[in-house]
């Protein structure tokens, strides 16, 4: 493990004009009735947002307000890690790792890390303060170059605990996660409970409790019957990405490194299909064009992708057969527009559950589509727990 660095973020112009030119050189393909999306995403939503990305959206704008904040790089066992650290303003702030998943980024979080680590300039109790912890998933973002092989849900955590104590220095920790971000999360809850203060899941998995062993329909409870009628409507538009990515993402990956707009076509629609209402008016074209630009420089999306297939090889072994899976005091935020459910009764049983909330607005990308209710959540669950 080498010494921390601390890290501005500095994209090279000539990488920013070479973006430039391969959007000004796009060839756009024709895409007769599709206004509804029923072939994939349509021209007349990509269009636009390409034009902001070309000729509106400012990186070095973003970039700077990017570094307003702390960033760090360290190198794990081999993988190269970056994070942005907010510390905590209060008496004494409790430490959080906040984990994004795909299509995230680390910057999903920016709607959150503030009022987290300063709740007395936002109205809130100082006595609620988190340092906050946000690394960029390996081979995602600036969390690159990833060279590194078989890195899985279960090593993510393993590098997550070491970035937190033997990095970092806190011995015991928080964690919130959403997609990716949730699986890695209730890992660190089963795996490492030892050293979580609690662990809080916008996506509601469990280690092992998912696929063939996911909960059978007659165990939601009459109240829950609308998850399992969201998860029917949801299933065709999440397939997609799934099998390539799990199946063949390095041939994928040659066409999205080489074609940003191709590239962000499969980003943005996704944030379309998976949010709660239209994404220009849930992210903004700015934040969407950024989110494209993360993964665009340093060819990010090539390695990003490449968790799937590392994760879902083959079934894995639990770190241990105790019950509850998840022993780490455990927090849900069920969101309507979610991806994936659980039962609370399923919860109750497999995780040492404290906290169970479900929302009346919200999809999949949580701390960008309702930031204040996560922050109002991790206050509230945390401050149980400290």
């Amino acid at each position: 493990m080498t010494q921390r660095k601390p890290f501005l973020i500095d994209i090279r112009q000539a990488d920013i004009d070479d973006l430039h030119e391969r959007l000004d050189r796009v060839r756009w393909p024709a895409d007769p009735g599709n206004p509804d999306g029923r072939y994939g995403a349509p021209r007349s939503f990509i269009e636009p947002l390409v034009h902001h990305w070309r000729h509106e959206y400012d990186w070095r704008a973003v970039e700077a307000r990017m570094n307003a904040y702390e960033h760090y790089r360290v190198v794990i066992d081999g993988v190269p890690i970056h994070y942005m650290r907010v510390p905590g303003k209060g008496p004494n702030p409790t430490p959080i790792i906040l984990t994004h998943g795909w299509p995230w980024t680390f910057w999903d979080l920016h709607k959150v890390v503030d009022k987290l680590a300063d709740p007395a300039a936002h109205g809130g109790d100082p006595n609620q303060s988190f340092d906050v912890i946000v690394p960029s998933l390996p081979g995602y973002g600036l969390s690159v170059p990833l060279q590194t092989t078989g890195i899985d849900v279960p090593r993510i955590a393993e590098l997550w605990v070491k970035l937190m104590v033997d990095v970092l220095g806190y011995q015991r920790f928080g964690a919130q996660g959403g997609d990716w971000g949730a699986f890695v999360t209730g890992q660190l809850g089963h795996a490492h409970a030892e050293h979580l203060i609690g662990v809080y899941l916008t996506l509601p998995v469990i280690p092992r409790v998912f696929g063939r062993n996911a909960p059978t329909p007659d165990q939601y409870a009459p109240d829950e019957q609308w998850m399992l009628t969201r998860s029917r409507e949801i299933a065709p538009k999440v397939e997609s990405h799934i099998a390539v990515h799990r199946r063949d993402p390095q041939t994928f990956a040659y066409a999205m490194s080489d074609s940003p707009v191709g590239m962000a076509s499969w980003i943005w629609w996704r944030r379309q299909l998976w949010c709660d209402g239209d994404a220009l008016e849930v992210f903004g074209a700015d934040d969407l064009c950024t989110l494209a630009s993360l993964y665009w420089f340093h060819s990010a999306f090539a390695s990003s992708i490449r968790l799937y297939i590392e994760q879902f090889r083959g079934p894995q072994a639990l770190a241990h057969d105790r019950s509850p899976i998840i022993e780490a005091p455990t927090g849900f935020g069920i969101f309507p527009k979610e991806l994936m459910f659980l039962p609370r009764s399923v919860a109750e049983q497999h995780t040492d559950l404290r906290r169970w909330t479900v929302f009346d607005q919200g999809g999949h990308f949580a701390p960008a589509e309702r930031p204040d209710d996560i922050v109002d959540e991790l206050r509230a669950f945390f401050s149980d727990l400290r």
